[in-house]
């Protein structure tokens, strides 16, 4: 599974609106609405590298109020359930 990671620039007077737009989108896992110089951060998730161009170019970014998109695509994915399982590892209950 490939995660990018998109910072939204939008029109700050509908926000709450693009964010539902973005959050509707299938890849589009979670949406955040931030403070700083982009308004929204969504989680896109994918199987292949092509697919990010139908969603995120292709889809995000033609919704009305979009103003302009950064995206970072991550190499790895950590979590604190992953720190978890991996400190659990030869363990017994």
């Amino acid at each position: 599974m490939i995660t990018a990671i998109v910072l939204i620039k939008t029109s700050v007077d509908r926000i709450p609106e693009i964010a539902e737009s973005i959050a509707a989108l299938e890849n589009v896992s979670e949406v955040f609405s931030v403070t700083g110089t982009y308004d929204l951060i969504a989680m896109v998730r994918v199987k292949e590298h092509e697919d990010l161009a139908e969603v995120i170019p292709g889809r995000i970014s033609k919704i009305p109020g979009v103003e302009a998109t950064d995206t970072h695509v991550a190499f790895r994915t950590y979590s604190q359930h992953d720190l978890e399982a991996a400190f659990a590892i030869g363990l017994d209950n």
